[in-house]
């Protein structure tokens, strides 16, 4: 495990560099600030379409060689558009296409990674380890943007390409390596409170027959508490959480700040955003009940942050609310990678990744929208309240239908066919 997060760590950094670079490069080569929105969604796009076939790949081949592979084919994406930069033969069309190339070869790369580090630790240590895997990526991305600046300052915007290249195969070099833990999560017999939904694991030669993109589609819609944590995440997404926008509209605007006052603001979302995945890493059991919880709290923070008077104020309000996001979600990762049975994670997580580029995709035109009708403060608050409103909504909606009595038939009466309790139920 302490290998796969130094490789992890080394591949986040590359990525954040390629990141911030490749935003720099569309403005260089275009002049437009719509271009490098558009090469984002382009890379983004395929998620929305192929997540859940990626998903599917990762529950029917093997898990190291399917992340070994796909993290292969990252770097060599990565050192072509490297070699186009320094040839200076890069244009607008073939940097999208390497964009899309990379966006549809990370529907498999996602699942399989976050899967394979899983199987690294003991069943029980899942959502530890998927707090580490949280810190290791914020660290990974301060470090990338960091190194960005300096990469291309003295060796080149083609060096960053190729150190991004060189991480993807590092990562491919340590796979092999890894061991699974004893009592590893994909091992792990059902049973436990993830697997309620399959008494049995499949044995490896019965699944291959059952291994089709409806069966997680399926299992995902009728399953409850994952149906509740999409619909927390996903209002979450759209009205909150998308603080690079907000904020930055807020410190340039009402608080007359400039962009070093922003970049006060954006350090110290990632020092929260650290913070909240070091708590997160504690966890070891997360509900449902606790990603709402603790998404409604960042709601009422923000709120209160678009309320600020002042720039201090606001960095008094900035750490707890990404200390609160980061949490949340952590534990939703961890119940999103630990309720379905073993055999299903990966379609379950390609089902994620679809929708979850539903709300990547639609949610900053909407809040863009209330932005240009609300302001800064009115988008904030506004996006807040309906967010922490809607959880509410909820949570007392479940109470309600839990409250709700079960009929119990006297002696010798049975109950009428439709109030019968099915095994579903």
């Amino acid at each position: 495990m302490r290998w796969w997060s130094l490789a992890n760590f080394l591949s986040n950094a590359g990525t954040w560099m390629q990141l911030t670079v490749q935003n720099l490069l569309v403005l260089d080569i275009t002049g437009s600030a719509a271009a490098t929105g558009l090469s984002m969604s382009v890379q983004a796009a395929p998620a929305l379409f192929m997540s859940v076939l990626g998903g599917a790949a990762v529950d029917r081949w093997p898990r190291k060689l399917t992340a070994a592979v796909s993290q292969a084919l990252l770097g060599a994406v990565a050192f072509t558009t490297a070699v186009l930069v320094a040839l200076d033969r890069l244009d607008m069309t073939s940097l999208m296409v390497l964009a899309a190339v990379t966006g549809t070869i990370a529907t498999v790369d996602g699942p399989a990674c976050a899967l394979l580090g899983n199987d690294l630790v003991p069943a029980e240590d899942v959502p530890s380890a998927i707090g580490v895997g949280a810190l290791v990526h914020n660290a990974g991305r301060l470090a990338g943007a960091a190194l960005a600046g300096i990469t291309v300052g003295f060796l080149g915007t083609a060096a960053a390409y190729a150190a991004n290249g060189l991480s993807f195969l590092f990562v491919t070099a340590v796979i092999p390596f890894l061991r699974p833990a004893y009592g590893a999560a994909g091992r792990a017999r059902a049973g436990t409170r993830g697997a309620a939904a399959a008494p049995v694991i499949p044995r490896r030669s019965d699944r291959h027959a059952d291994m089709t993109v409806r069966e997680g589609l399926v299992f995902f819609a009728r399953r409850p508490r994952l149906v509740a944590l999409a619909s927390i995440t996903g209002i979450s997404s759209v009205f909150g959480r998308n603080y690079g926008l907000t904020l930055a509209v807020l410190v340039t605007g009402p608080l007359a700040g400039g962009a070093g006052a922003f970049g006060t603001v954006s350090t110290v979302l990632a020092v929260g955003g650290i913070l909240g995945a070091v708590l997160g890493a504690r966890l070891r059991r997360p509900t449902v009940r606790a990603v709402g919880a603790l998404a409604a709290t960042g709601a009422l923070l923000q709120v209160v942050a678009g309320l600020s008077p002042s720039l201090a104020v606001l960095l008094i309000m900035v750490l707890p609310m990404a200390v609160v996001e980061s949490l949340s979600d952590t534990a939703g990762r961890a119940v999103l990678q630990t309720d379905p049975p073993a055999h299903l994670r990966g379609r379950v997580l390609g089902v994620w990744g679809s929708i979850g580029t539903v709300w990547s995709l639609g949610g900053p035109p909407v809040l863009g929208l209330l932005l240009e009708l609300a302001g800064a403060r009115g988008a904030l608050v506004t996006g807040g309240l309906v967010v922490a409103t809607s959880i509410g909504a909820g949570f007392l909606l479940r109470a309600r239908r839990g409250r709700q009595p079960v009929p119990v038939p006297a002696p010798g009466e049975e109950l009428p066919e439709r109030k019968v309790l099915s095994t579903a139920a």
